[in-house]
Formats: C-alpha cells, sequence, structure tokens
C-alpha cells in the first residue's frame, strides 16, 4: 500500500454548538453534504471571490470539524477565522503536532499508522484516505505527487497562489469544494455568477510531454502567446492552469503548445464535466 507523509500540512479544529452554522456561512464547502468519515475540498475566498485559504475539511465527532492547510498558512488561516467569529460560540485552534499521511490504492483503507482514516473527496478514480495521527516512516512523497498530477488535483503554493486563481480556475466547482444549492458565503456572488453564465475560462488542465517538462512557473504559450502556467511537475506530466479557450484555438489551428522550449499536450482530467469551448473565436472575443 503507497503512503507519504505530507510534513508541509497542518491542521485546524473548529468546535462548539455554533461551529457548523459559523463555517457555512463563511465557507464554499456545503457542510449539509458533508458525511463522516470523508475530507471534502473546500475554500475561504475574498469578497471579489478569489481563493485566500484552500483545505480539506472533515467532521471531528459532534460539533467538531477538522481543516487541513498548508502548514505555512495555518496562523494566517487561524486569524482569519478569528475576524469571522464574531459572537459564534466555537472554539478555534491550530492542532500541535499534527501529522497527516495520504495512502491510495486498492489497500487504502489500510493505515500506515495508528490513524483516522477519511476519504479524499477529490479524487474519481482511485481510492485516497488521508490520516491524521502518528506515522512510523516518511513513505513516497515524490509518488504522491506524480498520482495527484495523474488525477488533475491542483493545490494552492504548487500549482497556483492564494489570491490569484477563483474556485472555478482550480476545479472546486468540480470536486465538491463550492456549494451551489447553499446559502450565502463570502464570494458566494462572483462564484455563482461564473457558474450559471458559464464563464469560466482558466482550468487545470493535465500536461504531458515527450520528455521531462520544465519547472513549475514555467509560462505556457501559443505562438509567443502566453496562455497559462506550469504548475507541479514530475517527469513529463505536469498540472497547468491555462486559458481553456486559447487552447482550444489553438488545437483547431494545429498550432504547437509550448511550456518554455518544450513541445506539450494539454488534456483534460478525464474525470471532469467541463469542455472545451465549441467556437474558441467566439470565447476568445467574449
Amino acid at each position: 500500500m503507497p503512503f507519504a507523509l505530507l510534513k508541509d500540512r497542518a491542521l485546524i479544529s473548529v468546535s462548539g454548538p455554533d461551529a457548523e452554522h459559523f463555517l457555512q456561512n463563511i465557507l464554499t464547502t456545503d457542510l449539509d453534504t458533508l458525511g463522516a468519515g470523508e475530507a471534502k475540498p473546500g475554500a475561504l475566498l475574498a469578497p471579489q471571490g478569489k481563493i485566500l485559504f484552500d483545505f480539506l475539511i472533515s467532521r471531528a465527532g459532534e460539533n467538531g470539524f477538522q481543516l487541513e492547510c498548508r502548514a505555512d498558512i495555518a496562523d494566517d488561516f487561524v486569524r482569519r477565522l478569528m475576524l469571522y467569529r464574531l459572537r459564534a460560540k466555537a472554539e478555534i485552534a491550530k492542532q500541535d503536532q499534527a501529522l497527516v499521511t495520504v495512502a491510495w490504492g486498492d489497500d487504502s483503507t489500510t493505515s500506515p499508522s495508528d490513524s483516522i482514516a477519511l476519504v479524499d473527496a477529490r479524487f474519481r478514480d482511485v481510492a485516497v484516505r488521508r490520516l491524521y495521527g502518528s506515522a512510523a516512516e516518511d513513505g513516497d512523497v515524490r509518488a504522491w505527487q506524480a498520482l495527484r498530477i495523474a488525477n488533475g488535483i491542483a493545490e494552492s503554493g504548487s500549482d497556483y497562489q492564494l489570491g490569484d486563481a477563483f474556485p472555478h480556475d482550480v476545479l472546486l466547482d468540480e470536486t465538491g469544494g463550492v456549494g451551489f444549492k447553499k446559502g450565502c458565503y463570502v464570494g458566494q456572488e462572483v462564484v455563482s455568477r461564473m457558474q450559471h453564465r458559464g464563464t469560466a475560462r482558466r482550468r487545470v488542465l493535465i500536461a504531458a510531454a515527450a520528455g521531462s517538462l520544465p519547472p513549475a512557473g514555467t509560462e505556457v504559450t501559443v505562438n509567443g502567446r502566453p496562455v497559462g502556467k506550469l504548475g507541479s511537475v514530475s517527469g513529463g506530466r505536469g498540472l497547468a492552469i491555462a486559458r481553456i479557450d486559447r487552447v482550444k484555438a489553438a488545437l483547431d489551428a494545429c498550432d504547437s503548445i509550448m511550456a518554455g522550449e518544450t513541445a506539450i499536450i494539454l488534456a483534460i482530467p478525464a474525470w471532469a464535466k467541463f469542455t472545451f469551448p465549441q467556437d474558441a473565436v467566439s470565447a476568445e472575443e467574449a
């Protein structure tokens, strides 16, 4: 059973009689659909709709939640949650020495440590579990990154910068990270408008090259014109966030798509429901 200890992750606990109501009113995730034993993606947005913090959220007993996020943003995330708490009866704290392990494959229900296993709801074609608890070994972080890339799962820091992406850009609308039937939350108006008008143009795509891809951050271009950037890279495969209207126009014209000096192919993740625009010219002019 492959697994990896993710040393760059942290856990924030939110608990108390008002915890669910408090989080439901500010986060993109619809907590009414969050079942026990699963971890769903989500974000806390700016009022303008861009992602300030991304995370995986799970239930932790009655009236309790765990938010798994990048360790380097955890303190800022706690402070931002505190600002929104106001009079809500909810305790917010970063957990000390929290360990996060991820396991995948047919035997991923078996924990490599004495941990609580949660289904990572972002993955559709492979069983992935998040394990919160002790860990005896580091496992294979490179194999984890390759798996995440192969499945088109983007994360901040590795694939995009916080404050620079909408939920649709990073497929939170497709992975269960946005509740379109819930009530208002911070940034909801912008996200709902993008959903109903179908105006999302930047999307996560899977990049492939005959050889090794250049590093993350390399600009993706068509005829010298930027269309996106590479994110995480593992050998000849990687993630890119790109303008799908411009990618479709390049495909229709048989123009080369380049990452730096390397020719690449861009594809939509197999599980995703969005498609390339049918009329790339009209999409470009809109």
